[in-house]
């Protein structure tokens, strides 16, 4: 079994158009390490020197891991992350 990360659809040309990916690791910065292996280009995307991207949403089993640990939130087998890109917007 494996950790499946479903992948919106801007950044779909790193995952040759697949909608979700599986991968592996024992905390959020290993499964990105893993998925950059196989879908090199990705972990750039939503990764920079600080963290996670300020415009990119990542929830593990829908809770956001900004309040769970970031990058060091453990993650096991069976569970799904779900990274969304930030949206705004609103009226002038």
């Amino acid at each position: 079994m494996a950790i499946e990360v479903r992948i919106p659809t801007i950044l779909r040309t790193y995952t040759g158009g697949a909608k979700a990916v599986e991968g592996s690791g024992a905390t959020l910065a290993e499964l990105l390490g893993d998925l950059d292996t196989r879908h090199s280009g990705l972990r750039e995307r939503l990764v920079d020197d600080g963290g996670l991207r300020r415009f990119v949403n990542v929830y593990l089993n829908d809770e956001d891991v900004r309040f769970l640990g970031g990058l060091e939130t453990p993650v096991k087998d069976g569970d799904t992350v779900t990274v969304l890109p930030a949206v705004a917007g609103g009226r002038r």
